[in-house]
């Protein structure tokens, strides 16, 4: 569930956030954008920062934590993030008439995630409000939170084992999806005509797409445990095997159908809806 949130939207602004150490960490420059509408968020928090410790001593960097996000060309970087608390330090630096309301934005979403950590429930239930709000089908919302979990399982697995890099969940997932269905998830995406860098495949997939990528993931944990792989290359071989599994499923099922269970229908005329952002805002 968790990475599945790490995008979030302020007023149409996306902010970039990671899970670090049981919090969330916010990409400081993407907040410096949404606050000043500056056309250069980098230069300006590098000013910032230089202003703020020749006038009063304090060095904002200290505040900040070099953790990896992605960037526009979809490569991670080491990026100054604060959490909740050392951001509200930040903010305080920035003149700027969307302080206030950006705080309390803030301070609800850190007080939705304590509520999440006492009852997981809470988050599940957030997610499938947003979907039905979205105009998703029920069952099709079903498949899809099941999937989420089946997949934040496996994921947990990785880390465990040695997987640390987001590059690396990368490559683990897309030789599941080529193993599956014969695409990468880039691939996946321009088959289903998805252009915009922040569409989630899986918002896209059909009920039997869902369920082989649900298929593909359990069985590459199972295989995972049950070779108890270490490190990377291990995780890569029964990545590739758990895919297989849900080849040779959606194999036989195309032959009993007679057809094809890639589609390229998609969701975009839910997703494309105005509502979106204001539906992101409130995640």
């Amino acid at each position: 569930m968790i990475k599945e949130k790490s995008l979030i939207v302020f007023q149409d602004k996306k902010i970039r956030r990671v899970w670090h150490n049981e919090e969330w960490h916010f990409s400081v420059v993407d907040v410096v954008g949404v606050l000043t509408d500056s056309t250069d968020s980098k230069d300006y928090w590098y000013r910032l920062k230089k202003r703020e410790a020749e006038s009063s001593g304090i060095e904002l960097s200290t505040f900040c934590r070099q953790l990896k996000l992605p960037s526009a060309d979809s490569k991670y970087y080491e990026t100054d993030c604060a959490n909740t608390e050392s951001l509200f330090r930040i903010i305080q630096s920035i003149p700027s008439k969307k302080a206030e309301p950006f705080k309390r934005w803030l301070a609800k979403v850190g007080y939705e995630r304590v509520q999440e950590i006492e009852n997981p429930e809470l988050a599940q239930d957030r997610v499938k409000e947003y979907y039905e709000l979205k105009g998703y089908p029920k069952d099709w919302i079903d498949k899809r939170l099941r999937g989420i979990a089946i997949r934040q399982e496996l994921t947990d697995e990785w880390e465990s084992r040695g997987v640390k890099e987001q590059e690396d969940f990368a490559i683990l997932t897309n030789e599941i999806s080529k193993a599956t269905f014969n695409k990468t998830v880039q691939e996946y995406k321009q088959f289903k005509k998805l252009t915009k860098k922040n569409q989630n495949l899986r918002d896209h997939m059909s009920d039997w797409e869902l369920i082989l990528t649900m298929v593909g993931e359990k069985a590459t944990t199972d295989i995972t445990i049950s070779k108890d792989d270490k490190g990377f290359e291990e995780c890569k071989e029964s990545a590739v095997e758990g895919g297989t599994i849900a080849k040779n499923t959606r194999k036989e099922l195309e032959k009993k159908i007679g057809k094809p269970i890639i589609s390229k229908e998609n969701y975009l005329h839910l997703t494309q809806k105005k509502r979106q952002g204001q539906l992101s805002q409130e995640k």
